[in-house]
């Protein structure tokens, strides 16, 4: 089966004064109709540039894009344009993503509009339907973000992501700056959503409960790279990377009785402008080998579609 988006090496760099600092580099991953793939790693390892650079939002310095086989990184802008409806993007502050001098009405006819997707008395109807399949009452249009709490308007942007009817949504830390209780709605109203809507998902987040609870696939990111990835189930239960085995010992567990070795890592990762010839993982890992040092470990296959990037 095609996936609706499919990652083929890629790599995103910034200019810093005379520098080229690699944010990703070499990534790749394929996400399907209907599945939600979590993407997750510590602040800085490049996962929102990863998605940015999905939508376009940012441009790939280099690889290669797939959405449904049109290779989107040799689109023109205007053939850009036209693809857009089908991919959007939730971002993670509802506050600074939504702007505060347009009503939420104004805030969903935008992409219509912009899309010439309904005309006439099919806007209204479209505004009301998308708010109730968010959970919002259609009387709450006329307001203004400033109006609303912190998860009415995770909600707003969650409606204008998928009033396009689009196939593939970025969800980039989509609960992080909610309550716990505004989070687990957020989480289960996302769920409904893509069952109804047969959308993709790739969801960043830190909170890995959350990854384990919404995502049927998982790929861990460290300083720009894949470093593992196969079913949540898999590297939840067991993970092979030691820098995976740190990152799930840390989840809290809800049970005090329980209690989890806390494996803490040593040492701070590489600087971007500077990465290691071999292993990025290199300095902070306490199994390191000699060939560690000279290149970068390839994935290898574990079995049950289990990929890691390490010389064990």
């Amino acid at each position: 089966m095609t996936p609706v988006i499919k990652v083929d090496n890629l790599y995103k760099a910034f200019q810093e004064g005379g520098t080229l600092l690699w944010a990703v580099n070499g990534v790749n991953l394929d996400i399907h109709s209907s599945e939600a793939v979590g993407l997750v790693g510590e602040s800085g390892c490049g996962k929102t540039t990863t998605a940015r650079c999905l939508l376009r939002l940012l441009e790939p310095t280099k690889g290669h894009i797939f959405f449904q086989d049109t290779d989107i990184t040799q689109l023109t802008s205007g053939r850009l344009r036209q693809q857009r409806r089908y991919f959007q993007m939730v971002f993670q502050d509802p506050d600074t993503s939504l702007n505060p001098r347009f009503s939420v009405r104004r805030t969903l006819r935008e992409p219509l509009k912009l899309h010439a997707l309904v005309k006439g008395a099919e806007v209204e109807d479209r505004l009301k339907e998308t708010m109730l399949r968010v959970n919002l009452e259609p009387q709450m249009l006329d307001r203004y973000p400033h109006q609303l709490s912190g998860g009415q308007k995770q909600r707003v942007g969650i409606a204008r992501a998928i009033i396009t009817e689009p196939r593939f949504v970025a969800l980039d830390e989509p609960t992080s700056s909610l309550d716990m209780s505004i989070r687990i709605q957020i989480l289960s109203l996302l769920q409904r959503l893509q069952e109804e809507l047969e959308m993709a998902y790739l969801f960043i987040s830190h909170d890995l409960s959350a990854v384990r609870f919404l995502c049927r696939r998982l790929y861990v990111m460290y300083l720009g790279r894949v470093i593992e990835y196969g079913s949540a189930d898999e590297i939840f239960d067991h993970p092979v990377h030691p820098y995976t085995q740190a990152l799930l010992s840390a989840i809290p567990i809800p049970d005090p009785t329980i209690k989890r070795k806390r494996i803490l890592l040593e040492g701070e990762p590489p600087s971007l402008f500077y990465l290691p010839q071999g292993c990025s993982f290199y300095d902070r890992c306490k199994y390191r080998k000699p060939a560690c040092a000279s290149e970068p470990p390839p994935l290898q296959d574990k079995g049950n579609g289990h990929f890691v990037a390490c010389f064990d």
